[in-house]
C-alpha cells in the first residue's frame, strides 16, 4: 500500500496591486449598476445643493468647524439659552401629552376668537351694558366661558399642588 507524501510547503497566492484593484472597481460597478435610480437621485440633489451654494457654506463650515464649535458652546453656555432649551423640553412634554383632537380643538377655537376679535377691534363698535349682557347669554359665550373656568380651575388645582410640594 502506498502512503500519501507528506506537505511539507504550503503556497498560497496572493493577488497583485492590479488584480486587488480591477476587483474593487469591478464590485463598485456592480453596487452602481444594481443602485442607479438611488445614484441618480442624490446625484440630482447634490447638483441643486451646489447651485445653491449650499454646499459651500457646508464646506466653509467644517474647514472653520473649531471656531464654529467653540461659538456655538460660548451661545449655548449662555444662562438665557438655558432656559431656552428647557422651556422647549417643556413645551415638548405639554404637546406630547395632549391628545391630537384636544389640540385641534382648542387652536381652532383660538383661531376663530382671534378672527372674531379682529372684527370687533376693526368696527370699534361700543356696546351698551345690555347688548354685553345679551352676548354673555347666547350658547357660544356660555361654552367658551364654562371651558374657560375649567381652564382656571385646571390650572389653580396645579398652582396649589406645587404651592404644596415646595412646602414640603
Amino acid at each position: 500500500m502506498i502512503m500519501a507524501r507528506a506537505i511539507r510547503q504550503i503556497s498560497k497566492t496572493v493577488p497583485n496591486v492590479q488584480e486587488e484593484q480591477d476587483q474593487a472597481i469591478a464590485s463598485i460597478m456592480r453596487e452602481v449598476a444594481e443602485n442607479q435610480e438611488a445614484i441618480m437621485k442624490t446625484l440630482g440633489i447634490l447638483k441643486g445643493l451646489h447651485e445653491m451654494k449650499a454646499l459651500e457654506a457646508v464646506h466653509a463650515l467644517l474647514e472653520q468647524r473649531t471656531e464654529v464649535g467653540a461659538i456655538a458652546i460660548q451661545q449655548i453656555n449662555q444662562p438665557g439659552m438655558h432656559n431656552i432649551i428647557k422651556n422647549a423640553m417643556g413645551a415638548v412634554g405639554f404637546l406630547g401629552a395632549l391628545q391630537p383632537g384636544q389640540l385641534n380643538t382648542l387652536l381652532d377655537a383660538v383661531g376663530s376668537g382671534l378672527k372674531r376679535l379682529s372684527n370687533t377691534g376693526e368696527n370699534g363698535e361700543k356696546q351698551s351694558i345690555w347688548a354685553l349682557s345679551r352676548r354673555l347669554r347666547s350658547p357660544e359665550s356660555r361654552a367658551a366661558m364654562t371651558s374657560m373656568l375649567g381652564l382656571l380651575e385646571g390650572m389653580g388645582e396645579v398652582f396649589l399642588q406645587n404651592k404644596e410640594q415646595k412646602k414640603g
